[in-house]
């Protein structure tokens, strides 16, 4: 009995398990889609994943694109403003050389010549315009051509009634009605210039009858050639009366090119009073040419106060710019940092570098490099570097470079590094980087270096 049930619940597992191993069609239609259905999921969450990360990839493209674009702008009109900035200067240097030939002309008896190039001048207008109107009516009188004379006068006071050089004109204007109608001969170069000989050896035995001599003579419509020669007799007076007669004329006595000549001569003259007069002057006049000058005679009287002075409250972008130049060359490098910091135009922090550049200040060039948002600036700032040379900027540039994200001013540090001429530090970057265009940037440098680490690197890329 207890056979026959061992045999029959050996038939009940049997068959249980028989069953159980058993699968129906309906069955595997219901695990495949069973399945299916467990993956679909995954796979459509993959593909959103996929499509989130191009989307995402495409839209970080179209801003890089975008910034490079802003850039290129950015670039384009600031090379637009610098050829204009440039073409205004060379105009202004244009100008400067046709009335300094012009003037010549008129030294040399020219005066047909002269009153050709003044009335280009004139034409042209500038700076330079009020001086020409004079000096044409000038050329012309003495020329015979009184009526152009008076016409050029009536045209010039008309278009410039508070004209510093009216007095001269009127002057001059009484003349040409006086000699009006009789022929006039050139005055005798000669006499003049024995008149002043003469009045600097009376300046020397006899100054007392020599001013009023001088006086009239600077008061008269003789030639400016004249005028400034007298003025140099009074420089080499020495005296406290010739100082004050050529401060008079340097705060615009007379017309601005005579005024120019006084500033130069008082600038020689040296002094406290002397440096006094050009801050004074400085300060009064809206002439940029003549402001320009004082500029530079503080300079060269190593006047660093008054230069930094000026630096800081001059309104005009240009003159600041100019001081600050001058002040590059005395090296003020804790000064210029400092105004950098507080000045708001490109253009002037631009002028800055270059001074510190000038200066040698490496630490103030680095600390902008590094710290400067502009990308403009910092990369003028970068190049600048590239041009000091020095073991820290060099040591500074390669670390700038591995630290730093923005192609242009990676692309910008290898310039740097090749102005440096260091081969070794460019290979490092060319071995490492991974950018197709930066590393191209690297190889190209070093191509025109002509350095042993670079024919060791080109070699070793050979033979790869």
């Amino acid at each position: 009995m207890k056979a026959y049930k061992m045999a029959a619940l050996k038939r009940a597992v049997l068959i249980v398990l028989m069953s159980a191993m058993v699968v129906t069609p309906s069955s595997v239609r219901a695990g495949q889609a069973a399945a299916k259905g467990a993956t679909q999921p995954a796979q459509a969450g993959n593909k959103v994943d996929d499509d989130d990360t191009d989307q995402a990839q495409k839209q970080e493209e179209a801003k890089e694109r975008e910034r490079e674009r802003q850039e290129q702008e950015r670039e384009k009109i600031q090379e637009q403003q610098e050829r204009e900035q440039e073409r205004q200067e060379r105009e202004l240097e244009r100008a400067v050389r046709v009335y300094e030939k012009a003037t010549r002309a008129l030294d040399k008896r020219q005066y047909e010549d002269a009153v050709k190039l003044f009335d280009e001048l004139i034409k042209k207008g500038g700076d330079r315009v009020e001086g020409a109107y004079y000096w044409k009516a000038y050329g012309e009188f003495k020329h015979g051509q009184f009526k152009e004379a008076l016409a050029t006068y009536e045209s010039f006071v008309k278009a410039f009634p508070q004209s510093r050089w009216l007095n001269d004109a009127k002057q001059l204007a009484v003349e040409i009605q006086q000699a009006e109608g009789r022929p006039v001969k050139p005055e005798d170069q000669a006499d003049e210039e024995l008149q002043l000989l003469a009045l600097n050896g009376l300046m020397h035995a006899d100054p007392e009858r020599a001013w009023p001599l001088l006086q009239k003579l600077l008061e008269s419509s003789r030639p400016l050639k004249i005028k400034e020669q007298a003025l140099f007799v009074l420089s080499q007076s020495g005296s406290d009366k010739a100082r004050e007669v050529l401060a008079n004329f340097a705060r615009g006595q007379a017309n601005p090119d005579l005024q120019l000549k006084s500033l130069e001569y008082l600038a020689l003259f040296g002094g406290k009073e002397s440096r006094q007069t050009l801050e004074e002057v400085y300060k009064s006049s809206d002439d940029k040419t003549i402001k320009r000058s004082i500029l530079g005679f503080f300079m060269i009287g190593g006047d660093r106060d008054r230069l930094l002075a000026a630096a800081k409250a001059e309104k005009d972008a240009d003159l600041r710019g100019e001081a600050i130049g001058q002040l590059g060359v005395l090296g003020a490098p804790d000064e210029l940092s400092e105004m950098y910091q507080a000045e708001s135009e490109v253009k002037v922090k631009r002028k800055i570098l270059d001074a510190l550049f000038v200066g040698g200040a490496a630490d103030k060039m680095i600390d902008l490099a590094e710290n400067e948002k502009d990308p403009e600036l910092r990369r003028s700032a970068i190049e600048k570097m590239g041009l000091m040379g020095s073991p820290k900027t060099a040591d500074t540039l390669v670390k700038m470079y591995a630290s730093e994200n923005d192609k242009n001013i990676r692309r910008k540090v290898i310039e740097a590094l090749f102005m440096q001429g260091n081969a070794k530090a460019i290979v490092e970057i060319a071995r490492k980087e991974t950018d197709p265009e930066l590393k191209k940037k690297a190889v190209e440098q070093l191509s025109i270096m002509n350095s042993k680490e670079g024919t060791e690197f080109f070699e070793e890329l050979l033979n790869k």
